[in-house]
């Protein structure tokens, strides 16, 4: 087999390009209820569609056997407003399987990393800051702040955290750190997955000087330096031992589901039992409770 033979053709999840859809033709797989409409999240999406229009496409299928109709998958309350506008179609993106069952499932609502983004394209276009805070219900401080959120925070980290719902301050810790103390600290992050403003201060607390993008460090209350550095080494061992032990966790759970597997065999032998009871009680007591803690997991 040659490898060109072996190379398999990857479907596209939407199509090429994007349709203007009139919403008579897009078939809704859920209606909407009074208390959806009165809901805040309602308030903001229709605020926002009034202001800037819509950012983010719906997403439809096409209807199989009925080429010309679509199927909603994504944007509901988007579409809902727009027919309560008296629009008359919208242009939406076109996936290629229909996954409603397990789409909205895949799609991260507007984590941070995606709201700057909003916010850069809708600037892009044209809107003011005004208009976007008004748009978002929000003051024009934190549209400013959300438009500078990835100042000083390296690409790595960006994609690292572009899906992850992390508060804003914690952006401003990471943005304290050297570009590597920055990936080592979103990293740690996600494996421990704490995002809080807290977490990311005690890692820029626990921060060698020489990592830091400025030559001072807030001191914790209460702590002098000499308690700094030593908190310094103390999670830097922590830090080295949590690598080691992440890289071998996988063939050590592999070992242990072994071990506890021929554990369990091993004492459905009845000899071997009685054996065990009659010389080796304690061990007996042990496997007995290893095996317990196995079925209970």
């Amino acid at each position: 087999m040659t490898g060109t033979s072996r190379k398999r053709k990857i479907k596209l999840a939407f199509e090429t390009t994007s349709l203007r859809i009139p919403l008579a033709d897009i078939e809704m797989l859920r209606a909407m209820t009074p208390t959806i409409r009165k809901s805040v999240k309602y308030g903001q999406i229709a605020a926002s569609i009034r202001e800037v229009g819509i950012i983010e496409p719906p997403v439809v299928v096409r209807i199989k056997g009925n080429e010309d109709r679509y199927r909603l998958l994504d944007g509901h309350i988007r579409i809902e407003i727009l027919k309560e506008r008296g629009d008359k179609d919208v242009i939406c993106l076109i996936a290629t399987e229909d996954e409603a069952i397990t789409y909205n499932k895949r799609i991260s609502r507007m984590a941070i990393v995606q709201e700057h983004k909003m916010i850069l394209k809708a600037l892009d276009k044209g809107v003011s800051e005004e208009r976007l805070a008004r748009a978002l219900n929000v003051n024009i401080a934190t549209i400013r702040d959300k438009r500078r959120l990835l100042d000083g925070i390296c690409d790595e980290v960006t994609k690292l955290l572009q899906d992850r719902m992390v508060p804003i301050n914690t952006f401003r810790e990471l943005r304290r750190l050297k570009s590597m103390r920055q990936i080592e600290a979103a990293e740690t992050m996600i494996a421990m997955n704490k995002f809080s403003w807290s977490y990311a201060r005690s890692l820029v607390a626990a921060t060698p000087q020489h990592q830091l993008v400025t030559s001072k460090k807030k001191a914790f209350r209460g702590l002098n330096d000499e308690q700094i550095d030593h908190m310094e080494r103390e999670a830097s061992n922590i830090d080295r031992e949590f690598r080691m032990i992440e890289q071998s966790f996988g063939a050590d759970h592999l070992d242990l589901v072994l071990a506890g597997g021929y554990l369990c065999r091993l004492m459905d032998n009845v000899r071997v039992v009685h054996h065990l009871a009659r010389h080796h009680p304690e061990l007996l007591a042990e496997f007995q409770r290893i095996i317990q803690l196995r079925n209970a997991a």
